[in-house]
């Protein structure tokens, strides 16, 4: 099996997902905009209470298996597996990133 390698902010967002809400609201920039499940959170404080609130609700585990470049953003899929239903779901998550950081994030079924 062939190692993904993922840009360094997107790498870092997967990472600080097994960590805490405040590691993973580190990975945007300070107006970055999350869109999940029909909702939009933006700016740093809204994505961690988007990520405190996903934890409570379910234990998960995302496991990225695939990297594709399209208009300017890098669109992961990713394996999610938990205490949810449908579990487990491939999820495909759009980045936009900018100096470094993650600009926006849509994450789609």
């Amino acid at each position: 099996m062939t190692k993904l390698h993922l840009p360094d902010p997107i790498a870092a967002y997967f990472a600080a997902d097994r960590q805490s809400s405040e590691a993973l609201a580190q990975c945007f920039t300070p107006g970055a905009v999350v869109q999940d499940e029909g909702h939009t959170h933006q700016g740093r404080e809204a994505i961690a209470a988007w990520r405190t609130a996903a934890s409570a609700k379910y234990t998960y585990t995302a496991s990225p298996v695939a990297l594709e470049q399209h208009h300017g953003q890098h669109v992961v899929t990713s394996r999610v597996e938990g205490n949810f239903p449908g579990s487990p779901l491939d999820l495909r998550y759009y980045f936009r990133l900018e100096r470094g950081l993650i600009a926006s994030l849509e994450v789609t079924v």
